[in-house]
Order: C-alpha cells, then sequence, then structure tokens
C-alpha cells in the first residue's frame, strides 16, 4: 500500500501532489489541515512569512503573515514529530520546522535579489552539500536548484544539522536523530512537469522521503 503523506500548503497544491504521487506515495494536500497521524508523513510546502514571535523577534523585513497557518502548522510539526512519522520542509516548511527546534530566521536576507525574483520561472544557483548529508547520497557535493526566497535560517535549531549551503545561506538541513530533513529551495518545481534542465532533478528527494515513510510504517 502506497504511504500516504499529508501535506500543508495554500497554494501551487499540485505540484506538490503530483511530486508526491509520482514519486510512489498518496498525496493529500490541505490549507490548515488537522493534526491527523494516520498518515504516515508530513510535508510542510512552501508560502507566506512566519511570524517572528516564534522566535522572539519584532516584525523587521517579514511580510505577508499568515498567522492561522503557522498555528496550524506548528501543532501538525509538534504531533508528527513526537510521534516519529517523518516530517519533510519546503522553503517556508523548512524555516518553520528551524524555529521549531529552537533556531531562528534572518527575516529579510541582505542579499536577497539573488535568492528570488518576481517571476514565476524561479531563478538558479548552485550549492555544496555537506559529505555523508541526505542531499550528498543523491547529488553529490555539487548540483545546482532553483530559489525564491528573500528568508534563511539564522541560529540553526537542537539537533539540526545544516548540510547544503549557498555561499553562507543554509540551503537545507537534517535532525541528527529523528525523520526529519529539509530543503529551503522548491523540488516540486525541479520534476515532473515542472523539470528543468538548468536544475538538478527534484524527485529523488521526494523518492526518499516515500520510501523514509514505508521504513518507518
Amino acid at each position: 500500500m502506497k504511504p500516504k503523506i499529508l501535506l500543508s500548503a495554500n497554494n501551487n497544491k499540485q505540484y506538490y501532489i503530483d511530486a508526491v504521487n509520482s514519486a510512489g506515495g498518496q498525496a493529500v494536500c490541505e490549507y490548515l489541515p488537522e493534526v491527523d497521524l494516520s498518515f504516515d508523513g508530513l510535508i510542510l510546502c512552501g508560502g507566506n512569512d512566519i511570524d517572528p514571535k516564534y522566535f522572539g523577534e519584532e516584525i523587521n523585513g517579514s511580510v505577508n503573515i499568515d498567522a492561522p497557518r503557522d498555528e496550524a502548522e506548528f501543532k501538525l510539526a509538534k504531533a508528527f514529530i513526537e510521534s516519529g512519522k517523518p516530517v519533510m520542509g519546503i522553503c517556508r516548511g523548512s524555516q518553520l520546522l528551524n524555529v521549531y527546534f529552537g533556531g531562528s530566521l534572518i527575516q529579510h536576507l541582505p542579499n536577497a535579489d539573488i535568492h528570488t525574483n518576481k517571476s514565476d520561472h524561479y531563478i538558479t544557483h548552485a550549492v555544496a552539500a555537506e559529505k555523508g548529508s541526505i542531499l550528498e547520497k543523491l547529488y553529490g557535493e555539487n548540483f545546482c536548484i532553483n530559489s525564491s526566497h528573500h528568508q534563511a535560517v539564522d541560529k540553526l535549531g537542537a539537533g539540526l544539522r545544516a548540510t547544503a549551503f549557498y555561499e553562507n545561506v543554509v540551503e537545507a538541513f537534517e535532525h541528527t536523530s529523528l525523520p526529519v530533513f529539509a530543503v529551503q529551495f522548491h523540488p516540486e518545481r525541479m520534476c515532473c512537469s515542472e523539470r528543468r534542465p538548468d536544475t538538478a532533478n527534484g524527485a529523488p528527494i521526494f523518492e526518499y522521503f516515500i520510501n523514509l515513510c514505508k521504513k518507518q510504517k
């Protein structure tokens, strides 16, 4: 039976659904989903900025905060992580997981223009993956990704290991003991109908997550 994957997203839902289903999962994607531990794994997707109150700061660059989504996704993260189920974060989702584990965020990168743009066709750049990390095993030490963010990890949360970088910006991390990992980029926009020649294929990330869910069942 295919692992059931709960995805929390507020836009571009079909990209995430296609990526999970093509990787062998059964995706259910909702905005503000209730906690439901009958699912085998959780993916926290991209979207608006997180309220900086969650990491003890005033608003200083954060925009378009979605308070109901913040509340819902911190509850989801807590429930799935405490149950030992796999959790993956993408873009906003990676930032939320870092904050969940006690980390903080750069609210607006000083060089945000090289990490995002106004076009729907995301800009790209290379990243360097740490040896032994999930991404290094999937793609090697250097590979190209897309990029669409103006915030990034500042202080890394407890138990997290940064595993990929673009210059000094953390592009991925994984937990040292829990089945939790995250990427700052958008692998769902690097696979299936969104496969592009100027980046790595995003599909192996979803395949890795689905296999992780199978192992944890």
